[in-house]
């Protein structure tokens, strides 16, 4: 199996851990944890964990000019992103936020043009589009039950989160490509932590431990452990054998995985546009992700 075969389904596997985190994540805010002290917590534990993985990696040194894109890659993909699209969705609806997040891959294809002068290929334009009608139609289909207190600024926000997260996988490529995923991701989420303390602080003191049930703790793991631990570290990985325009269009998967977790938990029901939209997403990933001849990611 091929090392763009084994990104690929990485990178699929992410998307499913992303899929999962809307059902899991939901449990617990705000009811038991508010948004930013959520956010607080991810950082701790992830930070704790990539640098406990540094005993088992490659011995690299990072060259002091590399810090500044390494606290970039901590401000856009740590705190900017996260921090956002919680505080997001807190504000907006989920239907709203999901239609906006699945943004990324076009604004990934945009900046990838300015910022690193990615030729942007035909092919990959319209497996974009194809990916983000497919996604549209089945998240626009999807009932919506939550109040949007303030719609307007919560959309704002989780394009904030969109746009941030397509510069944070602009920012990381270059380091990608000098170093092993294992000397650098420890960093970006130390400095990721210090940048979330500020605002998830206040939030973290006041979370009531004693009253959280044992299931909303295993859903608290699942976030840290599955969401941001193995989700960042994979995503990492993949982008070492992927443009960020190809890794990005697997976002268009996380609400089609949604809903085969919420069908096969009874909680949602197949239908044929869902048949559709299915069909669309996995042709817009396919003619994104398929390799020519020529050897381009």
């Amino acid at each position: 199996m091929s090392k763009r075969t084994l990104a690929i389904i990485g990178a699929t596997f992410v998307a499913l851990i992303y899929g999962t985190n809307f059902t899991v994540a939901k449990d617990v805010m705000p009811t038991y944890v508010q948004p930013f002290g959520f956010i607080l917590i991810r950082a701790l534990g992830a930070c704790f964990l990539f640098w406990l993985l540094t005993f088992f990696g490659p011995k690299e040194k990072i060259d002091l000019k590399d810090f500044p894109r390494i606290m970039a890659a901590a401000l856009f993909g740590v705190a900017i992103n996260q921090l956002a699209f919680f505080k997001g969705l807190s504000y907006t609806s989920p239907i709203s936020a999901s239609v906006i997040m699945v943004t990324t891959p076009i604004l990934v294809l945009i900046l990838s043009a300015i910022l690193i002068k990615e030729k942007i290929e035909l092919k990959k334009v319209i497996g974009i589009i194809i990916g983000l009608t497919g996604t549209s139609i089945l998240i626009l289909y999807g009932k919506d039950i939550q109040n949007s207190p303030n719609a307007s600024f919560g959309n704002f926000l989780v394009f904030v989160n969109a746009s941030s997260y397509g510069i944070y996988l602009i920012v990381v490529k270059k380091l990608i490509s000098k170093y092993h995923p294992f000397t650098f991701v420890k960093w970006i989420y130390t400095f990721g932590l210090l940048f979330v303390i500020p605002f998830g602080y206040q939030e973290f003191t006041e979370i009531n431990w004693q009253t959280i049930p044992t299931s909303i703790y295993f859903n608290i793991g699942f976030v840290v452990l599955f969401t941001t631990f193995f989700a960042y570290l994979i995503n990492l990985m993949a982008l070492k054998e992927l443009k960020p325009t190809t890794l990005s269009i697997f976002i268009y998967l996380q609400p089609l995985f949604a809903s085969i977790i919420a069908i096969s938990l009874q909680k949602d029901e197949l239908t044929f546009i869902k048949i559709i939209s299915a069909i669309l997403i996995f042709v817009g990933v396919f003619l994104v992700t398929h390799k020519k001849a020529t050897g381009d990611k």
